[in-house]
Order: C-alpha cells, then sequence, then structure tokens
C-alpha cells in the first residue's frame, strides 16, 4: 500500500506539469473560487458552532464542575485534550459532507476535465457528448451517495470514540484516513467508468488498491494550503494515476 501511495503524490506532482503544459488553467479557475468561496464560508459558520456542542456536552456531563472539584492537571490536560480531539472529528464530520455536497454540484466538471486529460493522455481529439457526460454524472452520484453513508457510519462511531479519553486521541488520524479512501474512490472512479468498471468492479479495484484512494486524499487535503486548485488537480492526478496502473 505504501508504494501505490508514493504513486498517488507523485501523480499530483505530475498533475502540476500537466497543467502548465496543455494550459488547463481555466478548468479550474472559476470552479475552484466557488469550492473557495463555500469551504470559507461554511467552514467559518460550522467552527462557530463547535463552541456551542462542546459547551452543551460539558454542561450536560458536569465535566467543569467535576475538574473544579478535583483540581487535577492531569485529569484536565486529558479533558482538554480530549476536546480537542472531538472538535477535530467535529470539523472532519463537516468537511465530509461539505466535500460531497461540492462533488455532487461539479460533477460535470470533474467528469469532463477527467475525459480531457485522458484524451491528451491517448492523443487523441476530446469529443464532448453530453450523453455518455450525463450517464458518467448519474454514476459518480449513485457512488457519491453510497460513499457518503458508508463514511457516515464509520465516522458516528469515531465520533463516539473520541469521546474516550486517550484512547480518542487517535480518532483524528482514524477519521482522515477514512475521508481520504472515500474521496480517492470519488475521484478514480471518473477513469474506471471510462475503462467499463461496473461500480462494483470499481469499488473492488479501490478496494485492492487502497494506497492510491489514500495518497490521492491526503495530497487533496495538503492542497488546501492554496484551496482553489485543490478538486482540479485531485481529479488529473487520479486520471494519470489509474492510467499509470493499467499501463503497468
Amino acid at each position: 500500500m505504501l508504494k501505490e501511495i508514493v504513486i498517488a503524490f507523485q501523480s499530483y506532482r505530475e498533475a502540476h506539469y500537466f497543467l502548465r503544459k496543455h494550459r488547463l488553467w481555466v478548468w479550474i479557475l472559476l470552479p475552484g473560487i466557488f469550492y473557495t468561496l463555500l469551504f470559507f464560508t461554511g467552514m467559518y459558520f460550522f467552527w462557530s458552532s463547535t463552541d456551542d456542542a462542546i459547551s452543551w456536552i460539558n454542561s450536560e456531563l458536569g465535566i467543569e464542575n467535576f475538574l473544579q472539584k478535583e483540581r487535577s492537571p492531569l485529569l484536565s490536560f486529558v479533558f482538554v485534550m480530549t476536546g480537542m480531539m472531538f472538535r477535530l472529528i467535529l470539523v472532519l464530520f463537516y468537511f465530509s459532507f461539505f466535500k460531497y455536497l461540492i462533488l455532487l454540484i461539479g460533477s460535470p466538471v470533474l467528469a469532463l476535465l477527467s475525459e480531457k486529460t485522458e484524451s491528451i493522455l491517448a492523443q487523441q481529439p476530446h469529443v464532448w457528448q453530453w450523453r455518455a457526460l450525463r450517464k458518467e454524472c448519474g454514476r459518480s452520484m449513485r457512488l457519491i451517495l453510497r460513499n457518503a453513508g458508508l463514511q457516515s457510519f464509520y465516522l458516528l462511531g469515531i465520533v463516539i470514540l473520541s469521546l474516550v479519553p486517550v484512547v480518542g486521541w487517535i480518532t483524528p488520524v482514524l477519521a482522515l484516513l477514512i475521508e481520504c479512501y472515500y474521496f480517492g474512490c470519488s475521484m478514480l472512479d471518473y477513469s474506471l467508468a471510462r475503462s467499463g468498471f461496473s461500480l462494483t468492479e470499481s469499488a473492488r479495484f479501490t478496494g485492492r488498491h487502497k494506497g492510491l484512494a489514500i495518497g490521492n486524499g491526503i495530497l487533496f487535503y495538503l492542497m488546501h494550503l492554496v484551496v482553489i486548485f485543490a478538486p482540479a488537480y485531485a481529479v488529473i492526478a487520479a486520471t494519470l494515476t489509474v492510467h499509470k496502473v493499467k499501463n503497468q
């Protein structure tokens, strides 16, 4: 799996050169601006709401009164860390649903960008077909809803685990890996669909190559240092990755 994560990382670097060489910047600027505005607006309101959630839990469980009574620095540290981990999990939970919303809205653009990338790799002209695009978007939406359901099931368990002192400290890592995996599944499927894979076969392929999906998702998160480029880089890198693996 580590080798596949490295391949996915390399594909992001190749995606950068690919964008520059073939002048695909117009494909990422307008969707990227829309994505960035939604991301920061949503994150602002959600981050504010996590304060209310943590305050409500503290009030219901009587944690602050308990800590004031015990006056133990160690206990205070443990509960502060638990609160931080819980907040991180809530942010990841929010980001998960935000990401799926963007994938649903942006599915036509991402599908077209993946098609454009593959046509350049095959050295063939890109022919835009409405029927094929509509079919691909419908499939993408089914996959997104399936992944959202599965990921939500796992994340709910992780949210509960995050409330357990000490043990819950590993939950942000678990949540991030699951988040990266299911995002990578969505990105890889654009190319797998055009290769004739059914949704079941696509899920099996990604299950056998978890590193490709996780690596793509990890770099997608890191790309949020420059948020505007994240979705486009992710889909181009995923297309290059599948092309590379198929050739091998």
